[in-house]
């Protein structure tokens, strides 16, 4: 027996006769490769940042006391390659501050409070901007450092923005000197004072 012929036999008994039917499943078309590099990337859309509320004081030059100027909302502002943060009046929407990249100003964090001295010529205009929680006095605070401290300046001049700098907390540090000798005077004379009336008092009215 030829094994060869037998096999060549069953396989064409199997082997359905006439011309071949279609194939009753759906072929899809293929679609072409497209190599990543091809692929154009869509840019990430800026992040938003969320308006955050704030209580706004204000100590104006030559002054040791702060003024409170109502409810405000702080908002970061996108303009081009620069940034801004701007504080509103929450009643009546009027603007009260703008920090940007050209402010000569100093932010410091203390407790829900954002303090910023803001360098006028030879004179400082302090802004306390309290916040709700920490998590949004960070926020701000950031954002002031990203519109303010992150300039162009630093990028095409690093020598004159460092003494720009150094300038800035310089006048800082001289207002703040000479509001703790404003209050160390008063505080003198008012113990001065008291004493001058207690020793009146204790010698008595004049016979």
């Amino acid at each position: 027996m030829d094994l060869d012929n037998t096999a060549e036999d069953a396989v064409m008994a199997d082997t359905p006769s006439g011309p071949p039917q279609p194939s009753l499943e759906p072929q899809g078309q293929q679609e072409p490769i497209i190599p990543a590099s091809s692929i154009p990337v869509t840019p990430t859309p800026p992040r938003e940042f969320r308006d955050i509320q704030v209580k706004v004081h204000i100590r104006r030059p030559e002054r040791d006391s702060w003024v409170y100027l109502g409810r405000g909302i702080a908002s970061h502002e996108v303009i081009g390659q620069s940034s801004r943060v701007v504080v509103r009046s929450a009643g009546t929407g009027k603007v009260l501050v703008v920090f940007g990249e050209f402010s000569d100003l100093q932010a410091e964090k203390r407790g829900n409070f954002v303090v910023v001295g803001s360098v006028e010529g030879s004179r400082v205009v302090s802004w306390s901007l309290n916040a709700l929680n920490n998590s949004d006095t960070l926020r701000l605070m950031a954002s002031i450092e990203l519109a303010c401290y992150k300039c162009k300046l630093s990028l095409v001049d690093p020598r004159s923005h460092t003494r720009n700098r150094r300038r800035i907390e310089r006048v800082i540090k001289d207002d703040r000197r000479k509001r703790h000798r404003r209050r160390k005077d008063q505080d003198a004379m008012i113990d001065a004072f008291s004493k001058h009336n207690l020793a009146d008092e204790l010698e008595g009215p004049p016979t």
